[in-house]
């Protein structure tokens, strides 16, 4: 089992910047496979990012490419989302999830099914 909780959500002008922390504990980090989802308002939860165990390899969503940086610091059991130019579209709650099972391709990444452990969510507002 392995428990996770967020933070750094916030209110934020439309070109802003946050940065937000996934914090686990229960178990080592370095196990897991870490991803980002949001959800918007009456909408379903869409991946965001996702890293691999040893952080070789991260995942995207397109509408954050070049935006969104993931990141881990396996001794400080931490996964990051840096965000940049942020546009009031990622206006959202965002959840940090962990999977035990490894996959190697975006898709298998970016299934919510894939993940085994949720955080509690995170508010991010972007005004315009």
């Amino acid at each position: 089992q392995v428990q996770m909780v967020e933070s750094g959500g916030g209110l934020v002008q439309a070109g802003g910047s946050l940065r937000l922390s996934c914090t686990t504990s229960g178990r080592t980090l370095s196990r897991y496979a870490m991803g980002w989802f949001r959800q918007a308002p009456g909408k379903e939860r869409d991946f965001v990012a996702a890293i691999t165990q040893n952080g070789s390899y991260t995942y995207y969503v397109n509408s954050v490419k070049g935006r969104f940086t993931i990141s881990r610091d396996n001794a400080k059991n931490t996964v990051y989302l840096a965000m940049n130019s942020l546009k009031p579209e990622d206006t959202a709650v965002y959840y940090c999830a962990a999977a035990i099972y490894p996959c190697s391709d975006y898709e298998c990444q970016a299934s919510s099914g894939q993940y085994d452990y949720w955080g509690q969510g995170t508010q991010v507002t972007v005004s315009s």
